[in-house]
């Protein structure tokens, strides 16, 4: 395609999503705002997480698939001694345990035994749908349905932090990847259960959190500011060098 069949608002723009709204709520926000009909966004943040939200504007929302399949990164904490129902902190407290005595090299000796190739099970509160209706839908009602494993890659989980109950934590991971699940299954192996206490993503795919727009400035720019944030459709069909 030549370079005149695209304008200013077709490409890509980096939300800061802060913690509250839906990644959904935030493409209705810049649709509505800025009048724009297409807006789609490339992997959802749950309501309670923050950080990097790429939404993809106009033409670019083609780009959508090719975009989703990049690599994330993370920082959080996981809460040890709580399960919850839905593996964060958002859900009811169904166990709690003691803590044993732990050290930071003990987390890390831990959380090395997850890195690499694995499957893993997507917790019940999730957006994967069933026969079309998501799972999350489905827990509300109380029901646990059976779900297939999914393959994907931790190419990094350091443990940054410890503060009992507290572990603070980077992953580097591929697309899928449930970190709730990661938070879960951390517990499981150390014996006293856990759950995932908060959430950011700072890394998608060739995008990182540092150049991304907050809601508050999103929602004070002009149309012909919001150009001057959108990343072009161009550099995101480029090859990567």
């Amino acid at each position: 395609m030549s370079l005149n069949t695209f304008d200013a608002l077709d490409g890509a723009l980096l939300i800061d999503k802060p913690a509250g709204p839906t990644s959904h709520d935030i493409v209705d926000i810049v649709r509505r705002s800025y009048r724009i009909k297409k807006v789609g966004h490339c992997g959802t943040l749950d309501p309670a997480a923050t950080g990097l939200l790429t939404l993809l504007l106009g033409k670019a929302t083609k780009l959508s698939e090719k975009l989703m399949s990049d690599d994330k990164v993370y920082v959080g904490s996981i809460k040890l001694g709580e399960t919850t129902n839905t593996y964060d902190a958002e859900g009811q407290i169904e166990t709690t345990q003691p803590v044993p005595e732990l050290t930071l090299e003990a987390l890390q000796d831990q959380a090395n035994k997850f890195l690499g190739d694995q499957m893993q099970l997507p917790p019940m509160v999730s957006a994967i749908k069933i026969d079309g209706t998501p799972l999350y839908k489905l827990a509300r009602k109380g029901k646990e349905v059976e779900r297939k494993e999914r393959f994907i890659h931790l190419y990094k989980f350091l443990i940054s932090a410890y503060e009992p109950p507290f572990v603070w934590f980077k992953v580097a991971c591929t697309k899928g990847t449930y970190v709730r699940s990661l938070a879960h299954d951390l517990g499981q192996a150390l014996g006293c259960g856990a759950h995932l206490a908060g959430l950011r993503r700072t890394v998608s795919g060739k995008f990182k959190i540092s150049g991304a727009t907050t809601l508050e400035e999103l929602t004070n720019l002009s149309p012909a500011d919001l150009a001057k944030r959108v990343v072009p459709i161009l550099k995101l069909s480029a090859p990567a060098t």
